[in-house]
């Protein structure tokens, strides 16, 4: 893998801590490749051979099962994705293709377990990851569960107006398909909650979204730091 890579990798939560030696060691064996879009990298299924690192572009997670499929997660840089499975030497779970043109670092499995082994601070920086992980899993299920289809649409796009920096207007981060299928809605439903949103100001206009009322839509939505993560 080309040496000019390896400060973005290094940046990362996960790598930042651990001992120049021991991330020479990893880096040793990982390599880039590049994906065109729509490229199926890895089948839920398979084995975890490798941890992976978006560059550049972005890859959909999604899962299948009798005819159905559903988005689980867009990872967008400098992201890993699919840390557990490397960690448990266990089968993905997800599957994972590219949205777009992606540059993506694949490091060796078997090499994350050896140094999870020998490094401390890798070793807790893999556990505060893999916590973080199941926090955003609690969380998101809270999301499903307890919310309206259009009190998660409202709560999803206060939480990407903020990602944006707080604008009135922004856009979406994918299409409105794979959307609809991330927040476990049909197209059909989401288009009927991006209707019922518009008593509080949300207007969509394509792939734009513009807030006119940001109090009233914050009222109705009840954001919660106990729910809505606004991290990732």
């Amino acid at each position: 893998m080309a040496d000019s890579f390896f400060p973005e990798i290094q940046a990362l939560s996960l790598f930042s801590a651990m001992e120049a030696e021991s991330f020479k060691a990893l880096m040793r064996g990982s390599y880039v490749q590049n994906f065109p879009p729509q490229i199926e990298m890895i089948s839920e299924g398979d084995p975890s051979d490798f941890l992976h690192v978006v560059l550049s572009g972005s890859v959909e997670l999604f899962s299948s099962w009798n005819g159905r499929e559903t988005t689980m997660a867009i990872v967008r840089p400098v992201t890993t994705f699919i840390l557990a499975a490397t960690i448990k030497e266990a089968p993905y779970l997800m599957s994972a293709r590219t949205l777009e043109k992606s540059r993506v670092a694949l490091i060796p499995s078997q090499d994350v377990r050896a140094i999870f082994d020998t490094d401390a601070e890798f070793a807790r920086a893999i556990v505060n990851e893999l916590a973080q992980c199941y926090r955003s899993v609690v969380k998101s299920t809270k999301d499903l569960k307890l919310r309206t289809s259009l009190e998660q649409l409202a709560n999803f796009l206060l939480r990407q107006q903020r990602r944006s920096d707080g604008p009135e207007t922004f856009s979406l981060p994918t299409e409105k398909r794979r959307l609809a299928s991330q927040l476990g809605m049909t197209p059909e439903n989401l288009s009927r909650a991006f209707k019922g949103l518009l008593p509080y100001g949300v207007i969509v206009n394509g792939n734009q979204v513009t807030i006119t009322d940001q109090a009233d839509l914050i009222a109705f939505a009840k954001p919660s730091p106990l729910i809505d993560d606004y991290h990732s």
